[in-house]
C-alpha cells in the first residue's frame, strides 16, 4: 500500500479518519476503487462502508447511466 502525506493549514481541522473515510467514497464514487477496496482503504467492512457512503452524498449503485441503458437495450 502506498503512504501519501498531505500538509493541513493548521487552522483546518480534519480528523485523520473522516478524512479517509472521505477519500475512499470518493474514490469509489469515481470508480477508482471497487467497493471492497474503497472498504479496506476506509478500514471498515464493506457494509460498514456502504452504509457511510451516504454521510457524503454518493451512492452505493456505482453503474454509469450509459451502461445501464446498453445493458437494458439487449434485454
Amino acid at each position: 500500500m502506498n503512504t501519501i502525506t498531505l500538509q493541513i493549514p493548521n487552522k483546518v481541522e480534519l480528523d485523520p479518519r473522516e478524512t479517509v473515510r472521505f477519500l475512499a467514497a470518493k474514490l469509489y464514487e469515481a470508480g477508482r476503487l471497487s467497493l471492497g477496496q474503497a472498504a479496506e482503504l476506509a478500514g471498515l467492512s464493506k457494509v460498514a462502508f456502504s452504509e457511510v457512503l451516504g454521510d457524503y452524498d454518493v451512492s452505493l449503485i456505482n453503474y454509469p447511466a450509459p451502461d445501464i441503458e446498453r445493458d437494458a437495450s439487449k434485454i
